[in-house]
């Protein structure tokens, strides 16, 4: 059994790129193994971030992904 490393909400970076976007962890999602036919439900995540107003949706495996200790973007208080 994998364990999930993240929650909703969590703010994540890709580890290995200085110039990537925060992003807000939206939830977990089911990926299909081209390969193998396995479906993972415990690895895949969907994140967003926003530029200028617009909204970007993306899909990244959990171990690619730091997490951030600090929030931020809209809910910061």
């Amino acid at each position: 059994m994998i364990i999930k490393k993240f929650k909703p909400g969590d703010w994540v970076k890709i580890k290995w790129d200085n110039n990537a976007q925060k992003m807000e962890v939206v939830r977990y999602v089911s990926k299909k193994d081209p390969l193998t036919g396995i479906i993972n439900n415990n690895t895949f995540l969907e994140c967003v971030h926003y530029r200028y107003g617009e909204r970007f949706s993306r899909t990244v495996h959990q171990n690619r992904l730091l997490k951030l200790i600090e929030s931020g973007g809209i809910y910061q208080s």
